[in-house]
């Protein structure tokens, strides 16, 4: 067996070996006439995979094969398809499906669609598994694949496809632009892009952040200024301050939320992309009830949203701090350690795929 009947990944079997890869075959759902498939060049890797391979999200049965932040050439183009064609240079995110028929797809909130696919670790509605991007394909609806532009490389455009989308969504909603102010919280893989964006859009973006040293890279990233969280009464010189604040970090569990609410204008929203493994701090009533704050969140964007955020990158030079690695279960377990560790500057890109599974 073999491509396009099978595919091939590194793949994890639990949450107790969830560092120890192992090249495995897969089977993907059956080939529509909606359907591309993607032969890989190369793949992001995101917190989420490593939220998902160490059990932090709930717990799974493998083999499973992470990745979603897929860039490649579209190999195979379904029938139907009409906005790709055989050879493009195309994404994949987080995203692989929706039934494009429900209200929420009919308001293109098709990230919220309630029989959505998710790119791995789920199931389409004929039982078949959806594989991730660490592999030597993908296939996906046509909704869901996107051109990358020529302005930006691969292994840049790679990260945009998950992280971008879950920072720029949330901005572009909330009406960020200027004569507005926008605080990022967690200058790390979704903070450092949020910054740009924010910035790329026409507002005031400040970094929140307990990293001092962090500082440069926050103002290179297009922050006015930079708030350390860590010093003592650090909300009380900016009380009333933001419109939005974009919270990037996944430690919110042990922040002290009211303090940062505080920070907010009246009816100004703390937004949650960062998604920790533990439940958030317990909040009380009165903690809102100041400045009328609200405490919201989301999940991706929406396909318009992917494909101007895409463009807006490519036009603004946004690009993500990247640092390369060699796909093969040697590079996929320093990729999901290093990420679990915080010791990456600030995403990583998987690369080689040619080199791991040869070019078909």
């Amino acid at each position: 067996m073999g491509y396009p009947d099978t595919f091939e990944g590194f793949c994890v079997d639990g949450p107790k070996t969830w560092n120890k890869f192992q090249k495995k075959e897969l089977k993907p759902k059956p080939f529509e006439d909606n359907d591309i498939d993607v032969q890989i060049e190369c793949c992001g890797v995101c917190g989420s995979d490593v939220h998902t391979v160490t059990g932090g999200w709930g717990d799974f049965e493998g083999p499973l094969c992470v990745g979603h932040e897929v860039v490649g050439k579209a190999v195979n183009v379904g029938k139907q398809v009409k906005s790709i064609k055989k050879g493009d240079r195309v994404g994949v995110g987080a995203q692989v499906w929706a039934c494009l028929k429900c209200d929420q797809c009919k308001e293109r909130n098709e990230n919220y669609c309630p029989h959505m696919v998710d790119t791995y670790n789920a199931n389409y509605p004929d039982g078949s598994q959806a594989h991730g991007g660490w592999a030597n394909y993908i296939r996906a609806h046509e909704y869901f694949v996107f051109k990358i532009p020529e302005a930006l490389p691969s292994e840049i455009a790679a990260p945009l496809l998950c992280a971008g989308i879950t920072t720029y969504s949330p901005l572009v909603r909330a009406g960020v632009g200027p004569g507005k102010t926008v605080g990022v919280c967690g200058i790390g893989g979704l903070g450092h892009l949020a910054l740009q964006f924010s910035k790329a859009l026409g507002a005031d973006t400040y970094a929140l952040t307990h990293s001092a040293h962090k500082t440069a890279d926050a103002k290179k990233l297009g922050a006015k200024d930079v708030i350390d969280t860590t010093k003592e009464k650090w909300a009380e010189p900016y009380a009333f301050k933001f419109d939005f604040i974009l919270n990037c970090s996944d430690m919110t569990s042990i922040f002290d939320l009211k303090t940062y609410m505080s920070t907010l204008k009246v009816g100004g929203q703390f937004h949650m992309v960062g998604l920790p493994d533990k439940p958030l701090p317990e909040v009380k009533a009165f903690d809102f009830v100041s400045n009328a704050a609200k405490l919201t969140g989301s999940h991706l964007g929406n396909h318009q949203e992917m494909e101007a955020m895409l463009q807006l990158a490519a036009e603004k030079g946004i690009k993500p701090m990247v640092e390369t690695i060699q796909i093969s279960e040697k590079g996929c377990k320093e990729a999901v350690e290093r990420v679990k560790d915080n010791d990456v500057h600030y995403r990583f890109t998987l690369t080689g795929f040619d080199k791991a599974f040869g070019a078909n």
